[in-house]
């Protein structure tokens, strides 16, 4: 089922993928990370002036690493404001997408700890660097596959 934006999108040529909406009614799109900054400066100019949150997520040991930002179209005296899920897949070897920094400010550290947990570089981010993790710290600990350094199972500690 096509929502709104996403039909908006379509009108316009925008190469876009909908996934439906969540549990809540948000329209959940994916875009890919080459097409991100742009379509990010289109939806700010379309309205969606506020990053609710951005985060990432190992979709599965082996696979895609997901970079998903919440935006919002706030405006003055509408209770219910628009929202929309963004989702942009990456593959696990060098994944990189384009920084919305410069378009939200408010991903500053949000993208920070994607990079920091997840290893996913965000391109022309001004200050992408370890935010958790000591500058020291060797691999992405969220991601499905990662084995803590120095960690010993039980059964092989006989």
């Amino acid at each position: 089922m096509q929502g709104r934006l996403s039909a908006w999108l379509v009108k316009h040529g925008l190469i876009h993928r909908s996934l439906g909406f969540d549990y809540q009614g948000i329209e959940t799109l994916q875009i890919k990370p080459e097409d991100w900054h742009s379509i990010a400066v289109i939806l700010y100019v379309y309205g969606y002036n506020y990053l609710r949150s951005q985060c990432a997520y190992d979709v599965a040991p082996g696979g895609l690493l997901a970079s998903v930002y919440h935006l919002t179209r706030i405006e003055c005296g509408i209770d219910q404001p628009e929202e929309v899920c963004i989702k942009v897949f990456v593959p696990r070897k060098n994944p990189g997408i384009p920084s919305i920094f410069w378009v939200w400010k408010s991903a500053d550290f949000q993208e920070r700890e994607s990079y920091d947990m997840l290893g996913i570089s965000y391109y022309n981010h001004p200050r992408l660097k370890r935010i958790l993790m000591p500058e020291s710290w060797i691999g992405w600990p969220l991601r499905k596959d990662y084995i803590a350094p120095n960690f010993y199972e039980i059964q092989d500690a006989h």
